[in-house]
């Protein structure tokens, strides 16, 4: 009876918990801890953790491929999982992103346009400090692209360019994310003197409806021959945008906004999890990718900030340089920043619709510099 009891005990995940198993398990509880205490991004980071924990559990076979004979299954996480391998699950992230989303800023106001470009002179900046620390080029694209603060566009250059890395990635960009209003602040502060910060901008004009219709399809078909590596992205996106502003598309664009990208989400952040195994996420490199995506990010916000006080020079003060840290593309914490900053220097100012422009354009924009990363490295 005892050795049966024993030989029981050694089929547990107990007496098979590693060291780096159980050091995984402590960064799911805080990814739990920033999802439900903090409230950072728990829509993501809550499925993310619980993929974390789940595939960290000794002896599981979630992962398992199907077995050659007939009828023999693979686990519950590996074909979950391949919504992500595929490239899936992304562009439908993007559908739900372009449905819930106003354009109407940035149409007002073109000129943030460049604020958006600019913000993604951290990715390829980063890019090449990557390079420098030797990661192959293709590694280093899909390192690069975190400075975009766009998680679903860099789960889906990962998957395509370094598939080995996307646990890191992922958890490394939408840590950065939610770490927005705080990461954010300082930069722009140390950028812009108190005189900038209380720029009132005028009102923006109203956007007629043939406008927002026109848009999409506009940015899609110049964007899909320019670049055609980023219209699983863009095309998504655009099509959301079309569905929510073409008027007699109202129920598939209410799905796309609730249940299409509810199921996905969940399914997203629980796949990016089950990616961040011991033996992948324990490394040198994991500790270099986040660094290396904190510099990204960091040198995004600093780029889109400098262009908003060129361009607060150029128009003899009408623009407000704190819209210009909204160009990563982190919808919208990083145009909260903005509007609470600006707030903080002038009670008047209310900046939240026209960070939007900069911020819209950003999530453009680094899904058009993931285009180009995937046409050039592949």
């Amino acid at each position: 009876m005892l050795e049966m009891g024993w030989e029981f005990l050694e089929t547990t995940g107990f007496m098979n918990l590693t060291f780096s198993r159980l050091a995984m398990l402590l960064i799911a509880f805080i990814l739990f801890y920033l999802g439900i205490v903090k409230k950072y991004e728990p829509l993501l980071l809550v499925p993310i953790a619980f993929g974390v924990l789940m595939i960290n559990i000794p002896l599981n076979d979630l992962m398992a491929s199907p077995g050659q004979e007939e009828g023999e299954i693979g686990g519950l996480l590996y074909y979950i999982t391949q919504g992500v391998d595929l490239g899936i699950f992304p562009p439908l992230v993007f559908l739900g992103v372009g449905a819930m989303t106003d354009f109407g800023p940035l149409i007002a106001n073109p000129i943030t346009l460049l604020l958006g470009a600019a913000a993604q002179f951290g990715i390829f900046a980063t890019f090449m400090g990557a390079v420098l620390l030797e990661f192959t080029p293709s590694e280093a694209g899909a390192i690069a692209i975190i400075g975009g603060a766009d998680g679903p566009t860099a789960i889906f250059l990962a998957s395509q360019l370094a598939d080995e890395l996307i646990g890191t990635i992922a958890i490394a960009a939408y840590s950065y994310m939610a770490l927005v209003p705080i990461v954010q602040p300082p930069i722009v502060k140390l950028l812009t003197n108190n005189q900038e910060r209380k720029v009132v901008m005028n009102q923006l004009r109203p956007v007629t409806k043939r406008e927002k219709i026109i848009f999409p399809i506009g940015v899609i078909v110049i964007t899909g021959l320019l670049l055609p590596s980023s219209l699983p992205l863009l095309g998504m996106l655009m099509l959301g945008n079309l569905l929510r502003e073409s008027g007699v598309t109202d129920r598939l664009s209410k799905s796309a906004q609730n249940e299409i990208n509810n199921v996905v989400v969940i399914l997203l952040g629980v796949s990016v999890g089950a990616k961040a195994t011991a033996e992948s996420f324990l490394t040198v490199e994991t500790l270099k990718i986040i660094l290396l995506g904190l510099l990204a990010f960091a040198i995004g916000t600093a780029a889109g900030t400098l262009m908003g006080k060129l361009l607060y020079r150029l128009t003899s003060g009408k623009i407000n340089p704190l819209i210009g840290s909204a160009g990563v593309s982190a919808v919208p914490m990083a145009a909260r920043v903005a509007q609470t900053l600006g707030n903080e220097a002038n009670s008047d100012n209310y900046l939240l619709m026209h960070a939007m422009g900069p911020n819209i354009a950003g999530v453009i924009g680094s899904a058009l510099a993931a285009g180009i990363l995937l046409a050039i490295l592949t």
